[in-house]
């Protein structure tokens, strides 16, 4: 924990800090406590606020965001350390959430990868060009679980999975925040959003959440223990309620289990207006909610303005105390300690930066790799994929050539301008193809979903020609070519913030293209693009080979034709598990046995697939369609020889799980060994099987490889009824394979 940057500096008292605390009147510890945007296109709320330079220059005001560029900043630095009374230079905040200008894949998208050194260079890349424009301070990781993929959020964090949640929250909390904040190019990270969020009821965004102890020990919490346990300099509150408290004044949340129980020491700052919103919660006046927040433990209010509006009253009326107001300004003003601002403020506002350290062809690079790292292979028919670079292609549907879709849910840093188009991708890595394009559908017909969509931006335009003029062009197409690509799914703008779905299926315009294009008997190729699992069981079954790319980033259309024309071999695995339709959500690999289990039957067809007074449905399987963990190759790999080096072991030892993976197909490959655990019988119901390791493992064509994966004492405890994190003595299988069905078993017990 030492060798974070946030970590390695967390010493307190801080004589720098207290001096100035020692100065500072009430109001000027209050106006500490105010982050604001002046406006400026931030994409999280309507609101807006006012007189931003007045208000700095009165001491009022401790952080901004929306602000960006090494010149702007310093003008604002300016103001502050020439114009407030304590020359307090500023926090420079921004939601960087995947890459500043050069946009990496949606966060769902990168986690497919499995590789946790490609995402912290990420982090590390986003870290220096934010800082190249003068930002210091990022809202992210997003390390929320998510288990419902109505919930459009379910794009910004790592998918479903505890274990895996949480080596990717450290991996992005160590890129962002580097070895030293002082650095220039490194910035404070944020954990977000605390706590449960990605649970919302119904996956409706900002909905209620209700959830037992146990459950959100064991399967929620650790992505966030493990961003604090990086270091990661601040902690970000979230819109829905824990126990029927709003998380921006929960105090057992963010006093109880944040500070005392898991030790973190930085500032915590509330979600857009979310103090504000608690009055719709039902808890209040703003002068009655804003005291319930500094009382919680929360330090910083974003945007609302509650705290530097009602906190005098509430301390002169006894509601809040001195201490409380200057507890939670000296954690701020150790933040920017930390980052060098109290000796520096215009440490981030060198103007030589932006053109050597943004957008560089090296920054282009890595995201261009770490897309075709995410791309997952969903399904590979009759050998289709690769193509071969000199075929006759029908490139064919409306995100084919679609600029503006490619990066993806929240990138407002990004430049839509600048990306990749599919098409363009194709015409650069195989210019001796034959290349016929055709829009063939819209992204949809649906005028209500469309305007819904366009609130954030003009991302869905419904082209004016009709529905068979469009399909019959495309048609065309494919009766000419040798072969079909047909790029579908959602508009970047149906997942994200705000943009929860009933239905996540492919929309209906695109479908019947879909349909069409499959009966012309044409080899045909689905890369399908969206921001959360869909229910795709009807393209599921059509003779087609289908590669999930998500939203790509910046690099999307070369990054795509790498995989296409076979110059990287896809390697990613589903993070989240795909339902076959929306009836079946929640579905994810760790679900429990149930006093009732039924048979494990894939299908409905299965004479044996209903069995009465059984856990089971009457219209489905209880098995998704794609499993947590799934994805294909253009090779084959073997598992066998599954071992352990210990068949029985003490509580504080570790085992080493063995296996030998074969690469036996035609193509160099990589493949991600997963290993799943079972605690047999405990004391509180255990999941049918736990991700508990992983390992990405590259075999050149009729290669083998021993992979090695050690369980430590750690893996096989678990939060039991009194919240204690314990093992018990038993039975652990072991299960090892491509994903979450992993056949090879073997067993150990703890003594």
């Amino acid at each position: 924990m030492c060798s974070n940057a946030f970590a390695a500096q967390s010493q307190s008292p801080i004589p720098e800090v207290e001096s100035l605390l020692e100065q500072m009147t009430v109001e000027e510890k209050i106006g500490q406590l105010n982050l604001l945007t002046p406006g400026g296109g931030i994409a999280t709320g309507s609101v807006v606020s006012e007189n931003v330079e007045a208000k700095i220059k009165a001491g009022e005001v401790g952080g901004i965001f929306g602000v960006t560029g090494p010149d702007k900043v310093r003008k604002a630095q300016e103001i502050a350390v020439n114009s407030s009374r304590l020359k307090i230079p500023l926090l420079i905040g921004s939601d960087v959430i995947h890459g500043y200008k050069t946009t990496f894949p949606i966060p769902l998208g990168s986690a497919s990868s499995w590789d946790m050194d490609l995402l912290k260079q990420s982090a590390q890349i986003a870290a220096r060009e934010s800082t190249a424009d003068g930002i210091n301070w990022n809202f992210s990781p997003m390390v929320d679980i998510a288990r419902d993929p109505r919930w459009g959020r379910i794009a910004e964090g790592a998918g479903e999975d505890p274990y895996l949640g949480s080596a990717v929250a450290t991996a992005m909390v160590e890129g962002y925040q580097g070895t030293d904040l002082t650095a220039p190019h490194t910035m404070l990270a944020t954990v977000k959003h605390l706590i449960l969020y990605g649970a919302s009821e119904g996956g409706r965004d900002y909905n209620s959440v209700d959830m037992g102890k146990i459950k959100m020990f064991n399967q929620y919490l650790p992505p966030y223990k493990a961003a604090v346990d990086a270091g990661v300099g601040s902690a970000m509150t979230s819109f829905n309620d824990i126990d029927g408290i709003p998380a921006s004044a929960n105090k057992w949340m963010i006093t109880d289990l944040l500070r005392e129980r898991w030790g973190f020491d930085g500032l915590v700052v509330s979600d857009y207006t979310s103090v504000n919103e608690m009055i719709a919660h039902g808890l209040g006046d703003l002068q009655a909610v804003s005291a319930m927040a500094l009382e919680s433990g929360l330090d910083m209010d974003m945007v609302g303005e509650g705290f530097l509006t009602t906190l005098k009253k509430s301390l002169d009326e006894g509601k809040v105390t001195e201490a409380q107001i200057t507890t939670a300004c000296r954690r701020i003003l150790e933040a920017k300690y930390r980052l060098g601002l109290l000796e520096d403020p215009f440490r981030y506002s060198n103007e030589a930066r932006p053109e050597k350290d943004i957008l560089t062809d090296e920054n282009r690079k890595l995201a261009r790799k770490l897309a075709a790292h995410s791309f997952v292979l969903l399904k590979r028919h009759q050998n289709i994929l690769p193509l071969k670079k000199n075929v006759k292609i029908a490139l064919v549907g409306p995100l084919a050539d679609s600029r503006n879709n490619m990066l993806g849910t929240w990138a407002p840093t990004g430049e839509h301008r600048l990306a990749v188009t599919v098409l363009e991708g194709f015409k650069n890595v195989a210019p001796e193809a034959s290349i016929t394009y055709a829009k063939g559908a819209n992204i949809t017909n649906d005028t209500v979903m469309a305007k819904n969509v366009n609130v954030f931006g003009p991302k869905v335009e419904i082209d004016k020609r009709s529905p068979e003029t469009l399909l019959n062009e495309a048609l065309a197409a494919a009766k000419a070519a040798d072969v079909v690509v047909a790029v579908v799914g959602e508009a970047s703008e149906m997942s994200g913030e705000a943009a929860s779905r009933t239905e996540i299926s492919i929309p209906d315009a695109q479908k019947r293209l879909i349909r069409a294009l499959a009966k012309t008997n044409k080899p045909l190729v689905l890369v399908l693009m969206s921001g959360r699992p869909l229910t795709i069981e009807e393209e599921y079954e059509l003779p087609v080979s289908i590669l999930q790319v998500w939203h790509p980033g910046v690099e999307a259309g070369n990054a795509i034709a790498d995989v296409v024309f076979g110059d990287y071999n896809p390697s990613g695995k589903l993070t989240a598990t795909w339902p076959r339709n929306v009836g079946q959500i929640p579905v994810y690999h760790s679900m429990k046995n149930t006093g009732r289990p039924a048979a494990p039957v894939e299908s409905t067809q299965d004479a044996e697939a209903f069995q009465k007074f059984k856990s089971n449905y009457l219209d489905a399987p209880n098995s998704p369609l794609l499993p947590f963990g799934h994805g294909l190759s253009y090779t084959e790999f073997e598992y066998s020889d599954l071992r352990v080096d210990k068949s029985e072991i003490g509580a504080d030892e570790t085992v080493t799980v063995s296996v030998t993976l074969k690469n036996i197909g035609s193509y160099d490959g990589a493949e991600v060994v997963q290993l799943y655990l079972r605690d047999v019988v405990r004391s509180i119901t255990p999941p049918k099987r736990q991700l508990k390791g992983f390992q990405k493992v590259f075999l050149k064509k009729g290669e083998s490889k021993k992979v090695n994966l050690t369980l430590s004492p750690d893996d096989l405890k678990f939060y039991n009824s009194d919240l204690e994190f314990t093992v018990e003595p038993g039975e652990f299988q072991v299960f090892v394979g491509t994903d979450s069905n992993a056949a090879l078993k073997t067993s150990f017990s703890l003594k």
